[in-house]
């Protein structure tokens, strides 16, 4: 029978706080014969607060106001079962208190994850009592029956499991109980629950101080920016939840109270910006596709007019009741003006959202602008890491390159016109970027209209190309490939080439007027000159000119790659310009990519398939699972493309290589592909530079037609 309240399907009857739950028990089932037991199954969810010696579930009887320990946290954070009072000799005893070392009872092996969702299930026999977690057998124990003695007999079937009266903040999902033994597996593997995140490895837009706070340009609709927030949704399995979705607000980091709009303000103090246009963003959520959805804010209120408070960013599922796991929250942010002063970062930084290559010249341009004598510190911020990784590290991993800053400090010394925009102001010296991602902007200084008025190529524009997010790259790109000849965009790739020391971004820049004529022809072919077109519409147009670009004849786009470029797209059903954009700029690097002979002989070997096609991290660390707990042997590995990585990013279209470590964990690692023939004809060199993958029997059955 099941418990009261536990409603399946992830609705909000099957969530319970703690302190409400309650759960009858009957002890005569255990008793009776043929081997007969009861079973009491549910997820758990316990906050960070949880510590050794946390009661969470006590028994009681009918009668008696004594609450003795069921499940506990012991030493270690361990989970701790122990025997029902009135059914087993060996239950605890009235005085029975933490480390509960003189008291018989279950141990699981592992420490208790917190702020997750696991799942428990407790088998109890006459003489057997079993803990599951995870759908597997952690513990069982041989105890002393009390069904012989009579003086137990009236009252063995009023036991009762309750919470822990608030003392410990914790939540259960979809709680069952069944006189039936051996169905915990059953139950663990249908309707999970789920929890909503922030993948901050997707955001942009987001200068990160040294305090770990925020800064985010705000105010005035001429000078506040867009910023980008990706939450996810997924089930405790890691699988995408679908049909929800999710709203956003602007809420004070000190009490969580949604920040008001105050009597002087037109607007609303947090906007999103969707198919360009600006809402209210507590008026607009977005629907959860593919377990996630992305969030293109700006915010109207500043720090200064809320008597210098801080602010967060708070996602919540929509239609359902606010939980912890059904809540995020941003860090903490200070929303400031456009011309405000930001005093420098220095070099023991953390990395948060700013993406490789804006990384790579920050600390290069602080000195280059003490020549002029300012020291000025870019929006997108953070710090170099002076070192160099076999392989960058990827989606999260942060990423580090070498700069050398001396070359790029005699370089700046004969620096040429220092113009960017049309405004009268040194380039350099305030923050006049933008990240509006909607449109050009009359406050973006790369907007189309200035691509005439700029000397090319001044270090000015380079620097600022390097240091810029990668959506205002593509701006000032879209505005530059169609009016520059071949010869220009060589000039200006070699130029950021040089600056930058690093060659990544060279493709990136050559490829962009092929990439953006392409695209339009493909839009324009698919839309039929419409603002919108069908999902199902638009398929065969994307799928024949991807084969088209990477010159495969063997194979094409599988119902999961369409999937995974949806998602990326962020469509529904329809699908207009900004998702097709979206999905154009991830996917023709990734053609260009396999168009290479080489790559283009793993990606059309399918027996064995070396290239898993397109998936997401979390779907190929998923295939380097024997199951959810364990993994398959050190060496294994997948090869993708980073879903996160799209035009003109300096990775983009690049493999990432998702293996099997010898510390029995998943690592993501990026093989540059961009550079030259000989890097892109000697995969398998690239794979066993990583230690770990030399001993890996997939390398050395890498297809002949690749291997030297």
């Amino acid at each position: 029978m099941a418990a009261p309240g536990s409603e399946c399907g992830g609705s909000d009857g099957g969530y319970r706080d703690l302190r409400d739950v309650r759960v009858e028990l009957d002890p005569g089932e255990a008793r009776g014969g043929g081997g007969g037991g009861s079973a009491v199954c549910f997820w758990l969810y316990l906050s960070s607060s949880a510590r050794p010696s946390s009661v969470i579930l006590h028994q009681v009887t009918a009668g008696d106001d004594n609450k003795l320990p069921f499940l506990a946290l012991g030493e270690g954070n361990k989970l701790l079962l122990f025997p029902l009072m009135r059914l087993y000799k060996e239950a605890p005893a009235t005085a029975s208190f933490y480390p509960w070392t003189d008291t018989t009872n279950l141990s699981s092996t592992n420490e208790c994850p917190l702020e997750k969702w696991f799942h428990i299930g407790c088998e109890v026999t006459e003489n057997f009592m079993r803990l599951h977690i995870n759908g597997d057998l952690t513990a069982e124990i041989h105890l002393c029956s009390l069904s012989g003695e009579s003086d137990h007999q009236e009252n063995a079937n009023k036991i009762s499991l309750v919470g822990n009266d608030g003392k410990l903040e914790g939540y259960m999902y979809n709680i069952e109980v069944s006189s039936v033994l051996g169905t915990i597996q059953e139950q663990y593997a249908k309707n999970p629950p789920f929890k909503l995140s922030i993948d901050y490895s997707s955001s942009d837009g987001i200068e990160e101080c040294d305090d770990g706070i925020w800064n985010i340009v705000g105010g005035k609709a001429s000078c506040r920016r867009n910023f980008i927030l990706e939450v996810v949704l997924i089930d405790a399995f890691g699988e995408p939840v679908k049909d929800k979705e999710v709203v956003s607000s602007l809420v004070y980091a000190d009490n969580g109270m949604v920040v008001e709009k105050s009597r002087d303000d037109s607007e609303p103090p947090l906007l999103i910006t969707c198919e360009g246009l600006e809402y209210p963003a507590i008026s607009r959520p977005l629907p959860i596709i593919r377990g996630r959805a992305l969030f293109k804010l700006k915010i109207s209120q500043l720090s200064s007019k809320c008597d210098n408070k801080l602010f967060r960013i708070h996602f919540s599922t929509l239609h359902m009741r606010r939980y912890p796991f059904l809540e995020a929250y941003s860090k903490t942010i200070r929303c400031i003006s456009r011309n405000r002063t930001i005093r420098p970062l220095g070099s023991g930084k953390r990395v948060s959202s700013a993406t490789a290559d804006e990384t790579d010249f920050l600390q290069g341009l602080v000195n280059a602008d003490r020549v002029n004598g300012r020291l000025h510190s870019h929006g997108q911020s953070s710090v170099v890491h002076f070192h160099t990784p076999k392989f960058p590290k990827i989606e999260g991993d942060g990423m580090a390159k070498v700069v050398d800053t001396n070359k790029i400090l005699s370089q700046n010394k004969h620096a040429r016109k220092m113009v960017v925009s049309k405004e009268p102001q040194n380039a350099m010296g305030t923050d006049t970027s933008t990240s509006n991602f909607d449109s050009f902007g009359s406050g973006s200084s790369w907007s189309g209209s200035d691509v005439d008025d700029v000397e090319t190529f001044s270090d000015a524009v380079v620097f600022r190309y390097c240091l810029d997010s990668t959506y205002d790259r593509s701006k000032f790109l879209r505005g530059a490939a169609p009016t520059f000849n071949k010869e220009d965009l060589v000039k200006l790739a070699d130029e950021i080439s040089l600056y930058s020391g690093c060659s990544h971004h060279r493709n990136q820049i050559l490829m962009s007027k092929r990439l953006l004529r392409e695209g339009a022809d493909t839009w324009s072919m698919i839309s039929k000159n419409n603002e919108r077109a069908l999902w199902s519409s638009a398929v065969p147009g994307i799928i024949t000119k991807f084969m088209d670009i990477a010159h495969s004849v063997n194979r094409g786009l599988s119902e999961q790659d369409l999937e995974v470029l949806r998602g990326i797209a962020g469509c529904g059903e329809d699908i207009g310009r900004d998702e097709f954009d979206r999905l154009w700029y991830w996917l023709y690097p990734v053609a260009a990519s396999l168009s290479r002979d080489k790559i283009k002989k793993l990606w059309d070997c399918t027996s064995p398939k070396w290239i898993e096609g397109f998936i997401t991290m979390q779907e190929a660390e998923n295939a380097l699972r024997i199951s959810k707990e364990m993994l398959k042997e050190p060496g294994t590995f997948v090869l993708r493309f980073p879903t996160t990585r799209s035009w003109p990013h300096p990775d983009a279209g690049n493999l990432v290589v998702t293996y099997i470590g010898s510390d029995n964990s998943i690592h993501h690692r990026l093989l540059s592909l961009d550079s030259s023939a000989a890097t892109a004809e000697n995969l398998q060199d690239l794979l066993l530079q990583e230690p770990e993958l030399s001993q890996s029997s997939r390398v050395d059955r890498l297809p002949t037609a690749i291997r030297r």
